[in-house]
């Protein structure tokens, strides 16, 4: 449902009720410039949607890793790189 609905009643000055039930009285040239301000505006930049950008993820608000699949990261390079260097001949 918009912001904006005009109510029933036609009068001099147009009221327009919010969701909330306020009634706010406009004039037509405040109408006219809410209409042209919203049109104007241009939605923002979002670098997340860059195309170079190959890796990076939106998530919600306040979402975050667990620390914990960096240290099982962490562990499991190590173990590769263990086993890899345990193939390689004088080690001691």
């Amino acid at each position: 449902m918009p912001f904006n609905q005009p109510s029933a009643s036609p009068s001099r000055a147009p009221h327009i009720t919010t969701p909330t039930g306020r009634i706010l009285r406009v004039t037509e040239e405040q109408i006219m410039a809410a209409q042209q301000a919203k049109a104007t505006v241009q939605p923002g930049f979002d670098p997340a949607r860059r195309a170079d950008v190959l890796f990076r993820v939106r998530r919600a608000e306040g979402h975050e890793l667990s620390s914990w699949w960096f240290i099982g990261a962490f562990l499991a390079t190590s173990s590769v790189v263990i086993a890899l260097l345990s193939w390689v001949p004088g080690g001691a």
